[in-house]
């Protein structure tokens, strides 16, 4: 084998010349491009203050300096092109590749050598030296076993022999391990790998694809995809790989720009944000669940998923938010919108300072007189019309009025260029001409708020018209909404009903651009939520991850289940459920920990990664903080990131006063957007998608951890785990630890315990 290593050694270094120097000359034309963009920026400045009288020379200046905006624009987006060129040939230069297929295919004469990595990278001749690992040959490497494969081209379905499946873990372009195996990835390679200490951002894993989830990533035929995965299984990292699958496969018809994710929290969004330009890709559109609903409630306060579990955490007073979390609330919003009559709607004054342009009954009139016959929104879209109409009206009644000729004699040298606009100097016939645009261009901008408004649908008492609705079907539940509403809050539950009625009255609020919609951790959304976002993107596929296992708002839902659930909220044309049991994040130690802790945890495969027990602490409540220090600094020696993790953001708090400045960990909060390196403190909400080298899970008692309500949210805090998994209790042990068999944790007591 070492004949052979040689052989690839000598290859990787040709290989890596030919990087270097195509990254020379990306270098050179990056910087030809800053020096021609630069020089165009500074001929549009000068051309921008060249102060000219006649209407020629004004004329011939302002299509100079549109031409120059071009030229800007054409200019940056070209270094932006160039820049992540750089950025791939760099990270090329270091591994160029990861996997070596020798196939012989169907009517060729000889068997051909083909090599994978992250992109592709030609020769001068155009010769593919590294076919990236998205193309449909590449499939072979990841699906294939050796004998007869196929894979799929343009053309149709290709056959060929797979003779050779090789792989490697290059690194500064040097081979630090190579072998062959006919497996996807082998053990060996994900052994090293996985073996490695967590870092702030999320890693592509194109090199440790495995067979399920290269189904995932190449799926195009499922409008919805949904991938059940025990924690540690791979499958946000297989989805960003989709993302950079459909992106590449679809190029022509596909931008970032037309793909939503929504994450679970800010730390999350951060972790995974250097995935998609790490594969050359644009990062597509992150948003988290109460980011998306506040950018619609303007001047409300969204309750986020964090302020929802913490809320659960005091309350088990939930009735009315279940009932609004259901497919059939939103199912009684469509017949309320369907029989409601003219005098069960309601309408805003439009203001403007202190006086109304519109009033709340004028504008019901205007839509009396609309045809009953249609439905609302057909209704709503003329009433809008006729609103702007009758503001045209009232602007071009007031382009005469005195305050506003007032308006124009004492405008300054600014304000009066500021109007007129490069565009428009030096056209105006006469000066009735002049002050005429001048005056619509004043009365416009004074009534601009106003057409906003009517544009916004502000003039529908939307709060009202949901109350009244809450007041028919949820009576009880009336006086919470308007007290939240008096507090300028809005509750997580009332959000997506609130919504859809709105959008069922007006026809609007939904996005027809986007094609993709990815949402993380499904089992914390209602299917009222899954409903809403179906009917707000309409012509998105969706593809929906997350665990059953990891639910922290109810108790854990079996996967069939919550497919069916899903099905008949969405009803899809064609439906497809992929399942990841095999956790690959912690060792065989902590993942056999973390299958004891589940009913079902025997479908979950361990992936045989060896490493420390588990290891349970018990304290009295005098030396807890001293104790939980003391395991922080142990496993700080041979970790960079250690975790303690609690059941709610009140116990960080608690545990952060009890610490002496010098030794208190850094706590992580919901406006956090990056982890720091060393010890932190986090409720587990935060911990949601995230791994950790370690991780202490604090006060594991049946208090704080009861059987049935705290299974998923101690099974996700254990699942964080890399390397090392230490659990404290002060009250006792919950009956969910002491029923896991004895063998599989370690036991350090200062105080009596007696194992059930």
């Amino acid at each position: 084998m070492d004949k052979e290593r040689n052989s690839e050694q000598k290859r990787v270094d040709t290989i890596v010349a030919k990087i270097e120097s195509s990254l020379t000359k990306t270098h050179h034309e990056y910087k030809k491009a800053r020096a021609e963009r630069s020089s165009v920026e500074k001929n549009y400045v000068q051309n921008a203050k060249i102060n000219t009288f006649e209407v020629d020379d004004q004329m011939e200046t302002n299509a100079e300096v549109q031409q120059q905006k071009q030229l800007v624009a054409k200019n940056v987006e070209t270094e932006k092109i160039l820049n992540r060129q750089i950025s791939l040939l760099s990270d090329l230069r270091n591994s160029p590749y990861f996997g070596r297929i020798d196939i012989h295919e169907d009517g060729e004469p000889s068997p051909e050598t083909l090599y994978i990595g992250t992109s592709s990278f030609n020769d001068e001749q155009g010769n593919f030296l590294i076919y990236d690992w998205r193309a449909p040959i590449s499939s072979i490497y990841y699906n294939g076993t050796l004998g007869t494969v196929s894979y799929t081209t343009p053309m149709g379905k290709q056959r060929a022999q797979l003779l050779k499946k090789r792989q490697f873990r290059i690194q500064s372009g040097k081979i630090t391990n190579m072998f062959d195996t006919n497996e996807t990835v082998g053990d060996e390679l994900l052994q090293e790998m996985l073996g490695e200490q967590s870092d702030e951002y999320m890693n592509n894993i194109v090199s440790t694809i495995q067979k399920e989830q290269n189904d995932i990533i190449r799926d195009t035929t499922h409008d919805l995809l949904i991938v059940q995965g025990v924690a540690g299984s791979g499958k946000t990292s297989a989805i960003l790989q989709r993302i950079a699958f459909l992106l590449y496969h679809s190029r022509a018809d596909l931008s970032a720009e037309q793909i939503v994710l929504f994450s679970p929290n800010l730390l999350f969004s951060h972790y995974i944000s250097e995935v998609l330009p790490s594969l050359g890709e644009r990062n597509m559109r992150q948003v988290t669940l109460a980011e998306f609903f506040a950018q619609r409630f303007e001047g409300l306060k969204v309750e986020t998923l964090f302020d929802k579990f913490e809320k659960k955490s005091k309350t088990s007073d939930n009735t009315e938010i279940t009932v609004k979390e259901d497919t059939a609330f939103m199912h009684k919003i469509k017949e309320y919108v369907t029989r409601l009559d003219n005098s069960h709607l309601f309408f805003n004054d439009l203001i403007l300072i202190d006086q109304v342009i519109f009033s709340s009954s004028e504008i019901r009139l205007l839509y009396s007189k609309l045809p009953v016959a249609q439905p609302h929104y057909l209704r709503h879209f003329e009433l809008k019309n006729i609103l702007i109409k009758e503001l045209k009206k009232k602007i071009k009644k007031e382009l005469n009025a005195q305050w506003v000729l007032k308006k124009i004699d004492s405008l300054t040298e600014e304000e009066y260029y500021s109007l007129l606009g490069d565009y428009q100097r030096g056209r105006f016939e006469d000066i009735e001409a002049e002050v005429t645009y001048l005056s619509n261009k004043i009365v416009s901008a004074k009534f601009e708020p106003i057409y906003e408004a009517i544009y916004n649908n502000y003039f529908i008492d939307i709060y009202h018209q949901y109350n009244d609705f809450l007041e028919k079907i949820l009576p009880d539940d009336v006086g919470t909404f308007n007290n939240q509403l008096e507090y300028h809050q809005i509750r997580l539950a009332d959000c997506a009903p609130l919504l859809y009625l709105r959008d069922q009255i007006t026809g609007e609020g939904q996005n027809h651009s986007i094609q993709h919609l990815f949402i993380d951790e499904m089992q914390d959304y209602s299917l009222a939520q899954m409903y809403y976002l179906h009917a707000a993107f309409p012509n998105a596929h969706l593809t929906l991850l997350g665990d059953s296992e990891q639910a922290l708002f109810h108790e854990i839902q079996p996967p069939q289940e919550l497919m069916e659930s899903l099905r008949q909220t969405i009803n899809p044309k064609k439906a497809r459920m992929i399942e990841l049991n095999k956790s690959y994040r912690s060792t065989f130690e902590i993942t056999s920990f973390m299958k004891a802790l589940l009913p079902d945890g025997d479908k979950i495969q361990a992936f045989t990664r060896s490493g420390s027990l588990p290891k349970l602490v018990l304290t009295n409540e005098s030396d807890a903080v001293a104790k939980l220090l003391s395991e922080a600094q142990l496993l700080l020696k041979k970790n960079e990131t250690v975790a303690i993790i609690t059941k709610d953001i009140a116990m960080c708090k608690t545990l952060l006063s009890s610490c002496k400045a010098k030794d208190a960990p850094t706590l992580i909060t919901n406006n956090d957007r990056s982890l720091p390196k060393g010890l932190v403190l986090l409720p587990i909400y935060l911990a949601k998608g995230l791994e950790f080298d370690a991780v202490i899970v604090f006060e594991v008692s049946q208090n704080n951890f009861a059987a049935n309500s705290s299974r998923g949210i101690l099974y996700t805090i254990c699942s964080r785990a890399m390397h090392d998994l230490v659990l404290i209790s002060v009250k006792g042990v919950s009956n969910l630890i002491t029923t896991i068999p004895s063998d599989l944790f370690a036991i350090e007591q200062d105080i009596t315990f007696k194992q059930k």
